[in-house]
């Protein structure tokens, strides 16, 4: 029984010494660069009504929440995810704003998800949302962010797939897929099993025009041209065209932000939630089999909450990127600037005086009382960056 005492249940774990200083100067390094683009923090509660969280509509499965209730009966969830509360935020607080809302936050988030999938059912979430804007210009400052932010965060080699929710819809919708059907695509896209997909579209009857727009589903990175022969071959097909347009100019304004090495186009991205609506993106490194970084655009959520209005934004999830680090060697630089002050019981007035000095120079300080021979036998084993006895 006491040994049961001593473990976390499944899906959440302790982060101690050494590995949380280096997350607590990781989050500090994507805040600043956050904040270093015009985003404002902001925090929202932990917890919400499960109609806030829990619509099945933003593709969260009831099973997969967290639930419990309060006195008067209602149902609470713990947040899986914080788009939806700043949401409910912008409609409520933002209603008056005559220019785009720029948010950022951090925190923790919660996924009830199976034990066997081995994810982590705690993570934290560190990400800006950029609301009451629905131009380009936007998703291209969201995307340039995002590069900014891990490479603060001392990832070299990162690459951040880019694709439009509309390309999904808009094809399946032009093909006549069931709704089996388009679950079926979207397993497969998702496993990139390309030759599943072949096999699935040999199956249906199609224009050669949308088999060559299917095309595009199977690759991992377009280049510009296929997409400016695809805007061509897609000028019967409005929505499509529409979406292909806009991912040709986005390419053109990252290459202003000079991170179009970081950005490729992969246009068989499956949208994670229903609401969005424009570009979405993945952000995929070395050492971790899940994307560290998630988002795009949902100009259709808010007006839910009352206020319609468009928006964009992200989300990394900060244990990725940490254990993405660990695996690549990428060291996160922590200052130890703690004193140690050992002291004998004679010497306790002097020891707490000295702590109360250097603490007010901002310089930490940690006390400890010991014996005359302990004091003596004491050895610094680099913890610290000083060791001073009194006695």
């Amino acid at each position: 029984m006491k040994k049961q005492l001593l473990h976390t249940p499944d899906g959440v774990r302790d982060i101690y010494n050494g590995e949380c200083k280096q997350k607590l100067v990781l989050q500090e390094k994507l805040g600043e660069v956050m904040t270093g683009f015009g985003y404002d923090r902001i925090e929202t509660p932990i917890f919400e009504f499960l109609r806030v969280l829990g619509d099945e509509a933003d593709g969260v499965s009831d099973r997969d929440l967290y639930k419990f209730f309060d006195k008067e009966g209602n149902t609470l969830v713990l947040r899986p995810d914080f788009t939806p509360s700043i949401a409910r935020c912008a409609a409520k607080y933002y209603t008056e704003a005559q220019s785009p809302v720029k948010l950022c936050y951090m925190g923790n988030t919660f996924m009830n998800s199976s034990s066997y999938q081995g994810r982590l059912k705690e993570t934290t979430q560190c990400g800006a949302e950029l609301i009451g804007d629905s131009t380009l210009e936007g998703d291209a400052e969201i995307l340039a962010m995002v590069v900014e932010a891990l490479k603060a965060s001392g990832l070299v080699e990162f690459q951040i797939s880019v694709g439009h929710a509309a390309l999904f819809a808009e094809l399946t919708k032009e093909a006549g897929f069931s709704d089996y059907q388009k679950e079926d695509l979207a397993e497969l896209l998702n496993n990139k099993n390309f030759f599943g997909v072949e096999e699935l579209l040999d199956c249906i009857s199609i224009s050669e025009q949308l088999t060559e727009l299917f095309g595009l589903l199977q690759k991992f990175d377009v280049s510009t041209e296929d997409l400016k022969a695809a805007i061509m071959e897609s000028k019967d097909y409005p929505a499509i065209h529409k979406a292909l347009s806009e991912l040709l100019e986005l390419t053109e304004m990252l290459q202003v932000y000079g991170i179009s090495k970081y950005i490729s186009l992969e246009l068989g991205i499956v949208p994670t939630h229903p609401y969005y609506t424009g570009i979405i993106f993945k952000g995929y490194t070395f050492g971790t089999g899940e994307a560290i970084v998630k988002g795009g655009r949902y100009d259709k959520l808010i007006s839910r909450f009352g206020k319609d209005t468009p928006a964009i934004g992200f989300a990394i999830v900060v244990d990725q990127l940490l254990n993405a680090l660990h695996r690549q060697k990428i060291m996160i630089p922590t200052t130890n600037q703690t004193e140690l002050v050992l002291f004998t019981k004679e010497m306790r007035e002097q020891a707490i005086t000295y702590a109360i000095h250097q603490r007010s120079q901002k310089t930490p300080v940690k006390l400890l009382m010991v014996s005359e021979d302990q004091l003596d036998a004491w050895v610094d084993d680099g913890t610290y960056c000083s060791v001073i006895r009194l006695k």
